[in-house]
């Protein structure tokens, strides 16, 4: 089989490497796969990559959706550049994953599948294809998308619009465009998110529940010398990791967790800007991102507790990677992290318990 999966990125971040890993294991099997991508790449330099449009056309898409909010509106030739070559490429089966980024035309692409008689997958990482701007929804309480979305309480928040408020004609241009497509399955990673999919304008479709995975060569208890390189020799480690620390990923959470702990405890956060480093209290050790999976599991391993108090996750890579390190997790009721959590002995708790939690998990009483 020839498989073509499209992703925003390729080897980089959580998503780019639960593709780069799909390719590989497929290979593995004598399947032929391509991983086409409008972003980042890094790694994975043994999967056959083709990428789609360029910087210039990422950061003129970029800046259209900001000013119009028409995020997957732009690259309209960069994307009929790159369907002439999936027409030559000729795939068996079509693997769409992230589609948001500012890199593809929604238009041009599905218009492409409506009639090309793949067999297309489609697995969702987040809330994005349903609604009309935002990818999560949860903080802001809205329910718009069950309906039709208008006035977005969220224009602000990725993919941010600095001017218009597009979420209405974004909503009813891809409820048309993102229906009725032949032989489509959806793959989610979550029962938490396959219960929205199930109320959104997606629920014609077959979805199938696949909980995501990492590569238990890598992500295993991995000894290192993370303490000593930092100092932390004997300190109870609380760790938290993201690729973005933004409000819906509990930074926040943290920093008051901070606040409740003694000395014998110190917080680190990996996945940090510089300014928020800067900005960090005393008790908590900030470092910047790492696309080392090697010292990522280096990292994990060294913790005694992985914190997740995200408040919005369809899956939470983060905390299946510090489980399979051996690393028991503690994350927020009613989301999806704590599907994995629970698998793994970890904790599930409400927002403002992280710290009976944590002494529970250290064994220590609580004051």
């Amino acid at each position: 089989m020839k498989y073509l999966f499209i992703n925003v990125v390729a080897g980089f971040g959580s998503t780019g490497r639960i593709v780069g890993d799909t390719c590989r294991e497929l290979m593995a099997q004598g399947n032929e796969c391509t991983l086409a991508f409008g972003r980042k790449q890094a790694g994975y330099h043994d999967v056959p990559t083709v990428r789609i449009g360029s910087d210039w056309d990422c950061r003129l898409h970029g800046i259209q959706s900001r000013l119009l909010d028409n995020q997957g509106f732009g690259s309209r030739r960069a994307t009929r550049r790159f369907l002439h070559w999936v027409e030559r490429y000729d795939p068996d089966v079509i693997w769409l994953h992230n589609l948001h980024g500012y890199y593809i035309n929604l238009e041009e692409l599905f218009g492409y599948l409506q009639t090309c008689g793949k067999q297309i997958l489609w697995t969702l990482h987040d809330c994005w294809s349903f609604t009309g701007h935002c990818a999560y929804f949860e903080m802001a309480g809205c329910d718009k998308w069950k309906q039709g979305c208008h006035h977005c309480p969220q224009k602000g928040a990725y993919p941010k619009s600095v001017l218009l408020d597009g979420s209405k004609r974004n909503y009813e241009k891809k409820k048309v465009l993102f229906t009725g497509i032949p032989n489509l399955t959806l793959i989610v990673p979550s029962q938490w998110l396959q219960r929205r999919v199930k109320e959104s304008f997606l629920k014609e479709y077959p979805v199938e529940v696949r909980y995501n995975e990492v590569n238990r060569a890598v992500f295993k208890p991995t000894p290192g010398d993370f303490r000593e390189k930092h100092g932390l020799t004997g300190k109870k480690i609380l760790l938290g990791v993201a690729s973005v620390w933004e409000e819906r990923k509990g930074l926040g959470d943290l920093i008051a967790l901070s606040r409740q702990l003694d000395d014998t405890y110190k917080i680190v956060l990996v996945g940090l800007t510089q300014k928020q480093i800067k900005s960090l209290p005393e008790k908590i050790l900030g470092l910047p991102r790492t696309n080392s999976p090697q010292e990522l599991a280096e990292i994990y391993t060294a913790a005694d507790v992985f914190l997740n108090p995200s408040r919005e996750e369809t899956f939470g890579m983060t905390t299946l990677e510090a489980s399979c390190c051996g690393t028991p997790a503690i994350v927020y009721r009613d989301t999806a992290c704590e599907e994995i959590a629970r698998q793994f002995g970890g904790l599930a708790v409400e927002r403002g318990d992280l710290i009976s939690a944590v002494l529970t998990l250290t064994k220590e009483e609580n004051p």
